[in-house]
């Protein structure tokens, strides 16, 4: 069994149950049930149930998804030699590392599950908080898929040249900002490796 030991520690089990369905998540499911209990009083059983059928054909289209992007995250942890990541983003990379964290923003592909899971992956090798801070806003700002999938499309090449150029500043800026602000964040990792 060896490294999947853990699988076997009561406690381990227990508190993963814990995170993954403690307050917050009970908190979204009430207010899903409060809402859907709402919309089946005003608009009837029928708008009800097409709303949960479409909800539900939202979540198996997204589960896959959401579990390749952990994966991938889960593998880029493993093979990312965290002292090189270090260095770009760390805590003494200055303004270069908000750069190379703003470069990788705005070329990870795909939605929030992608996003979110390299940020955790670059939080656990010690990028500092400019730096994370750079690469979620580059990503929501700056994204390549955003811009070929629908700025140009939409809006043509003027319009996203002209929004590309406004919000380069902006992933920077940002990191500059979150250094400077007095307040400390944590960050905890999860899984089997937490322990050790």
């Amino acid at each position: 069994m060896g490294s999947l030991a853990f699988l076997q520690d009561r406690a381990w089990r227990k508190s993963v149950l814990a995170d993954a369905f403690g307050t917050g998540f009970l908190s979204f499911l009430a207010f899903a049930a409060i809402t859907g209990f709402v919309c089946w009083l005003v608009k009837g059983t029928d708008v009800f149930l097409s709303a949960l059928d479409g909800d539900l054909v939202l979540f198996f289209k997204l589960l896959p998804r959401i579990g390749v992007a952990l994966s991938v995250a889960a593998l880029i942890w493993c093979l990312l030699p965290r002292d090189q990541i270090s260095k770009l983003v760390g805590a003494d990379s200055g303004l270069t590392g908000l750069v190379i964290a703003t470069l990788a923003g705005a070329i990870t592909p795909g939605g929030p599950s992608s996003a979110y899971a390299l940020l955790a992956v670059l939080a656990s090798t010690g990028a500092n908080r400019g730096a994370l801070v750079a690469y979620i806003t580059a990503w929501a700002t700056l994204g390549m898929q955003r811009i070929l999938v629908w700025d140009v499309p939409f809006m043509g090449e003027e319009f996203a040249i002209l929004r590309v150029l406004a919000s380069l500043p902006l992933p920077v800026l940002a990191g500059l900002i979150a250094m400077q602000l007095p307040l400390t964040v944590t960050f905890r990792e999860a899984g089997p490796e937490a322990g050790k």
